[in-house]
């Protein structure tokens, strides 16, 4: 299949604003728009730059809007897209150059979220059991590969730059709910602040944008639950 590639394309050093180079490509209608890529700069143009890894859509590095929704390169086969493809940076975040954008802001809200395991009581002598049934509880929110996807479609984080974003609270979730954590009130107190989930309007864009199908918004409204529960009845809700 014949193939046009239109790129938003930026140079800082260089470039005043941004502005669209098309390329022009021959490609199998299974190959993946990193495949196509990869072709222009390799081939074509290689002064383009985005960034990319695993190309199995496990490190999540390669994610940008395409064709006017987020979602990893490497994941998206080009007979889904049609002929004429349009590619450009994640929105929200500064762009470095052409689709690489700085996500140093958006992993210094990952970590405030503190998205570790902590505890307070002795350590026991194997290990911290857990039941399936309790694994199962944030087995959703354990999936994210932190692309940002979810995030920059977020109209609240277009909004508010300080607002932690659908991927932090997610990642502050998966150890919110984890029975072997003894920190959950350290969480709530973060996401529960101005700029924390309260800032989420239930609009779903980070739903459709996740590429592992993580219920974003649900995760979300869980953690909001949990906060009303423990400003109640000062009780874990699960």
């Amino acid at each position: 299949m014949k193939v046009t590639l239109k790129i938003k394309r930026l140079n800082p050093e260089r470039d005043a604003q941004p502005w669209w180079g098309e390329y022009h490509l021959e490609a199998e209608p299974t190959d993946r728009l990193l495949d196509a890529l990869n072709h222009v700069k390799w081939y074509q143009d290689g002064t383009l730059t985005y960034r990319r890894s695993c190309a199995h859509g496990v490190c999540g590095s390669d994610a940008m809007l395409i064709s006017g929704r987020n979602a990893p390169a490497c994941k998206v086969l080009l007979r889904n897209l049609g002929t004429k493809i349009t590619v450009e940076p994640m929105r929200g975040f500064r762009v470095i150059k052409d689709l690489l954008v700085d996500m140093e802001g958006f992993f210094e809200k990952y970590r405030k979220v503190k998205p570790y395991l902590m505890t307070h009581s002795p350590e026991p002598e194997k290990e911290r059991l857990q039941s399936p049934a309790d694994r199962e509880r944030f087995d959703d929110t354990t999936k994210c590969i932190l692309c940002g996807a979810c995030t920059t479609s977020c109209p609240s984080f277009w909004a508010n730059e300080d607002y932690l974003g659908p991927a932090a609270i997610v990642n502050a979730h998966r150890f919110i709910f984890d029975s072997r954590d003894e920190s959950q009130g350290e969480r709530l107190a973060i996401l529960g602040s101005g700029d924390g989930v309260w800032c989420c309007r239930t609009i779903f864009n980070c739903v459709e944008a996740c590429p592992r199908e993580i219920n974003v918004t649900r995760a979300i409204g869980e953690v909001m639950k949990a906060l009303l529960f423990r400003k109640l009845w000062r009780i874990r809700p699960w």
